[in-house]
């Protein structure tokens, strides 16, 4: 395997691990420098496996204590591509649904089941990586399983079906039409904004179609007035947009899950420090205290 193959490799595993692109490329970067002072006789992917994997479980430990602490509702650092007419296979896997899903698991726990769910490897491969026996990786599987079951991210099959509804639902807010807006979305549906404490956001997670059609029809009333653009994206494999500044900077990326045909979570990410990897930032949603200068 080439050295971007592997590169890749470690990424995958550190970015469902961690849930941040910044702390992944960390792992990534200390686990190739390692990789490269390995013996001759080691597999180069299994090698880079167990130690981004290591590596992840002990960032993800020291990790708890901030995230516990985080102010307001804790977001993935979210990956953006431009909208492609074919999605990865495994889209679904990362989205920030899921992502927030696997916070609640032990760090061995996530690990298992990273390894297992999303690279298909054998209990006795994933015992020797985190230091285990099979039947001990099983039962960590099965409780992680349990812990997360009930609330596994359903999404509609047709990923063109889901960026549609995503663009109209968009066009709606944008154009004011309440009505529309609150018939794409699930009466249930929930807006989940991250600002970190930094940036402009909603304190905690707003539940009901209406109540979300209201603020998406505000927010994008005021986006445009303010001369904001929104451009249509993938985000974690899922359909979303970001919105620039009238200087071309970054505003927020927003993440839109679909399911049986209605919107059902609108993820909305503020929070510079999680967005900083993606370009420069823009200080119109900062709040006045975080405001450079």
């Amino acid at each position: 395997m080439d050295d971007d193959r592997l590169r890749e490799l470690a990424f995958r595993i550190a970015y469902r691990m961690l849930g941040s692109v910044a702390e992944a490329e960390d792992v990534v970067q200390e686990a190739l420098l390692r990789l490269h002072d390995r013996s001759p006789l080691d597999n180069d992917e299994a090698f880079l496996t167990t130690v981004t994997t290591r590596l992840s479980i002990d960032v993800l430990r020291s990790a708890r204590v901030r995230r516990e602490t985080y102010v307001g509702e804790w977001l993935p650092e979210p990956l953006v591509a431009d909208v492609a007419p074919q999605l990865a296979e495994d889209s679904d896997e990362i989205s920030l649904a899921m992502l927030v899903l696997l916070e609640r698991l032990a760090p061995d726990e996530r690990a298992v089941f990273v390894l297992r769910e999303a690279f298909d490897m054998p209990f006795g491969e994933i015992g020797e990586i985190i230091e285990a026996s099979p039947d001990a990786c099983r039962q960590r599987l099965s409780r992680a399983r349990r812990r997360i079951e009930k609330d596994l991210p359903r999404f509609d099959p047709d990923p063109a079906e889901r960026h549609a509804l995503a663009h109209s639902c968009l066009r709606a807010a944008r154009e004011g039409d309440f009505a529309g807006l609150v018939a794409m979305l699930a009466s249930d549906a929930v807006l989940v904004g991250d600002g970190g404490g930094k940036a402009r956001s909603i304190p905690k997670p707003m539940v009901g179609g209406s109540q979300v059609a209201r603020a998406l029809s505000t927010f994008y009333k005021i986006a445009v007035e303010m001369g904001v653009t929104l451009h249509p994206a993938v985000v974690n494999g899922q359909p979303g947009f970001r919105s620039l500044a009238p200087d071309g900077r970054l505003l927020n990326v927003v993440s839109v899950d679909v399911a049986d045909g209605r919107v059902q979570r609108v993820y909305s990410m503020l929070n510079p420090d999680k967005l900083g990897h993606l370009g420069l930032m823009s200080d119109l949603a900062l709040r006045p205290s975080s405001t450079p200068g």
